[in-house]
């Protein structure tokens, strides 16, 4: 059995989505908390899917950055999930802080931080600059770093 059931039906019902968000923080254990919706990411001016189970909330990414930071995850075994790296994770949720919460993308960025050392933060730092986010994320790097 996987922990991961609900990401996994939801890929094999949008192969073409990345997980992301809440979800991919989960995954990556840089959050705690459980989302209640498998988060997904599709190219603007893609179809979006329609899943009624599981609680699925899909994402619309600008087509010029929906590939940066994409890896696999195992989901189960043998099966595996594209899924948006830690450092595009922390730089999506330091993004989209008033959607999610200033809380838990602070918290994801700390953990980030401890996890990954000075090496993550130039990731942190150079994917925010592609995401066009380092305005967003240079400070709060700064004042956990001080």
């Amino acid at each position: 059995m996987t922990a991961y059931l609900d990401v996994l039906a939801v890929s094999l019902r949008a192969p073409r989505a990345v997980v992301c968000g809440e979800s991919a923080l989960a995954i990556q254990e840089l959050i705690d908390d459980i989302p209640v919706s498998v988060h997904i990411a599709i190219p603007r001016g893609t179809h979006r899917p329609s899943i009624s189970y599981p609680p699925t909330t899909v994402t619309q990414v600008a087509t010029a950055n929906f590939s940066l930071g994409i890896e696999r995850f195992e989901a189960a075994p043998g099966e595996w999930v594209p899924i948006y790296n830690a450092a595009r994770s922390v730089v999506d949720a330091m993004r989209r802080r008033r959607r999610i919460g200033e809380t838990l993308a602070l918290a994801a960025l700390g953990r980030y931080l401890r996890r990954e050392g000075p090496a993550g933060v130039h990731e942190l730092q150079s994917t925010a600059r592609e995401l066009g986010a380092l305005s967003a994320v240079r400070p709060a790097v700064e004042a956990m770093l001080a």
